[in-house]
């Protein structure tokens, strides 16, 4: 399936398409978007209008067999993921997908199984692989900077933030039924996506979930090991009702170490027996975009690296059910 021009319809044109994401399809050349859907019409109308989009829906369905969209972004809830994947492929439109790719490993099954049967490809927004941040340090892997790599740890640990304490009225991202779990479902799947990203398929998992907090009904807290199929180990902790937040990740091998945050500026730094090196990079405007870019390449039949699709995405979700299945 190749483009010469890709005309793009987003689902759900809430806040993380106002500036991570939305704007990249009509930056990128022989992008373009056309049609936004949200299911408060006037909402949708006035994002249309903002950003000089053509057509504007409150129903998915209707987005999805509009002939003038050639491809589907995905960005509700993980919830309504599988949903919308599926009759996205059977109206024969590729999907880019929201992360997590869904509530859990089955329903990314569900999905892959029915993007491969209509033979559309199905990419998910783990944007952060195609970022210069990480990419450099996949480059420092590649180059054996660090020597063989021996183990990775995570710990990542935030404050309860206001909005998760008000009973009436939670997050969707603490809702099990729309989440798949609690924060660490939505944070969580970006540093394990990484993982995958800079040191392949992780095969075996043990967790241990719980709830310390008491804010909400999902989980609060995670630990885990697990082994990767190159036989290195890694090792994590995320937090969600702590005193301060923390975002660290080291990599260390047989010489040396990298030390980043997933989710923070901070530099990159190289730890070895001459000493350290670091290197800083200004995020881009619109996060998503080097990612699309890439997912734009593959579609117009351009070389593509770095590629977040429906079968990394799903190793993922694997990881995460692994990690919590204590708990629910």
């Amino acid at each position: 399936m190749k483009f010469e021009k890709v005309r793009w319809g987003i689902i759900g044109c809430g806040d993380v398409t106002e500036v991570k994401s939305g704007p990249a399809f009509q930056k990128i050349e022989n992008s373009e978007l056309v049609a936004v859907m949200r299911r408060t019409g006037e909402l949708a109308k006035d994002y249309a209008e903002r950003h000089g989009v053509a057509k504007w829906y409150d129903d998915g369905d209707a987005l999805i067999k509009d002939p003038d969209v050639d491809a589907i972004y995905i960005a509700t809830p993980p919830g309504s993921h599988k949903e919308y994947t599926i009759k996205a492929a059977q109206a024969g439109k590729p999907v880019y997908v929201e992360k997590p790719m869904a509530r859990n490993f089955a329903e990314c099954q569900e999905m892959v199984n029915a993007c491969k049967e209509a033979g559309v490809p199905l990419y998910v927004a783990y944007y952060r692989r195609a970022m210069p941040r990480f990419m450099k340090i996949k480059k420092l892997l590649e180059q054996k900077a660090i020597g063989d790599v021996r183990f990775i740890s995570t710990i990542q640990y935030q404050k309860a933030s206001a909005d998760v304490k008000d009973h009436n009225k939670l997050p969707w991202r603490v809702e099990p039924e729309l989440a798949g779990g609690g924060l660490f479902f939505d944070l969580a799947s970006h540093t394990l996506d990484l993982f995958d990203f800079l040191l392949g398929p992780i095969k075996e998992v043990k967790g241990f979930a719980s709830n310390q907090g008491g804010y909400y009904r999902a989980e609060d807290i995670v630990t885990g090991t697990y082994l990767f199929q190159s036989g290195i180990h890694g090792v994590g902790s995320w937090c969600f009702s702590a005193f301060e937040n923390v975002d660290v990740n080291e990599i260390v091998g047989s010489q040396g170490k990298i030390t980043f945050s997933t989710f923070g500026n901070e530099p990159v730094v190289l730890t070895t027996a001459n000493g350290t090196e670091q290197w800083s990079f200004e995020p881009p405007q619109h996060v998503h975009q080097p990612l699309i870019e890439t997912i734009m390449a593959d579609l117009t039949g351009k070389e593509a690296h770095y590629l977040s699709t429906g079968m990394s995405g799903a190793r993922t979700n694997w990881v995460m059910d692994e990690m919590v299945k204590n708990y629910y």
